[in-house]
């Protein structure tokens, strides 16, 4: 059976007698779907005990609408992460997580946090996100935490931070989880109409024609941007950019003769969605 905590002390407490064993986190925002649970069958796999954290982070949203929309569904969370093998959710509120006086920020600087999501959300989102896991991390001290590889530049900016800081944790990536028709599986996926789905999937069609076109040989990033938006120009959508980058660092790459990150956002109606693949080196 599950066990449900809200505070920290409790967290600690429920764990205390499980330190003899490995212990793996889960951060979510809750509004379960495979994809998270795809993460804690990863964490079930490689650990003796699995903690999944549920909070709703206020401070990694730069649109109010878009914190006030996010689903909220802790009771069929709860439910979701108790059958896929979750032992303790941790699921705080926001005075828990920053209680009166709260006065610190974790911040990762560089192109890694500054550019792509974090010109089109500001400053604050992974100023929010790194804060927030820094908090998750230290409160469930866990050997390792789990992510999915669709929020590639959030799992970027968290290797940074967990590398600079010397944080006692292994950072595990999982393959990005799809639907079947491939669109990358998200919470806000649920916003989109039948139609604005069916537009939404240009998204992964675009990626696979750039490995497509990379795999044949085209490696100029210029190049493969033009089959993206090419695709995309189909499916009308409000593109916000298609970026060719260092998977590690976030700097452009003008030619993927490396591994390479191709990273694309972009509104359908008013849903905002990411998703990226990365392109194989190719040699010179």
């Amino acid at each position: 059976m599950v066990i449900v905590v809200r505070t920290v002390a409790d967290l600690r407490s429920a764990l205390r007698d499980r330190r003899g064993g490995r212990i793996g986190l889960v951060p979510t925002m809750g509004a379960l779907h495979e994809g998270h649970l795809s993460l804690v069958r990863a964490a079930r796999r490689d650990n003796d005990t699995v903690v999944m954290s549920i909070f709703v982070n206020p401070t990694q949203f730069n649109e109010q609408a878009d914190l006030a929309a996010y689903p909220r569904t802790e009771e069929a969370d709860v439910a979701l992460a108790a059958e896929a093998g979750v032992d303790l959710v941790f699921a705080p509120d926001a005075g828990e997580m920053y209680p009166s006086g709260f006065a610190t920020t974790v911040r990762v600087t560089g192109p890694v946090a500054e550019t792509l999501e974090g010109a089109q959300r500001g400053r604050a989102h992974f100023d929010g996100v790194a804060t927030v896991v820094t908090k998750l991390l230290l409160a469930a001290l866990p050997d390792a935490a789990y992510f999915g590889a669709k929020d590639a530049q959030q799992v970027a900016v968290l290797r940074r931070l967990v590398a600079d800081l010397d944080v006692p944790v292994e950072l595990v990536v999982c393959p990005t989880s799809r639907d079947d028709d491939g669109l990358a599986r998200s919470s806000r996926n649920a916003r989109l109409s039948p139609d604005e789905r069916a537009r939404a999937l240009a998204i992964p069609r675009a990626l696979r024609a750039v490995t497509d076109a990379a795999a044949s040989g085209i490696r100029e990033s210029s190049a493969l941007r033009d089959r993206a938006l090419d695709v995309l120009a189909e499916g009308m959508i409000a593109l916000e950019y298609v970026a060719f980058v260092d998977p590690d660092t976030f700097e452009p790459v003008a030619r993927a003769e490396r591994p390479t990150l191709v990273a694309i956002a972009a509104r359908v109606g008013t849903t905002r969605l990411i998703d990226n693949a990365v392109i194989d080196g190719g040699g010179a």
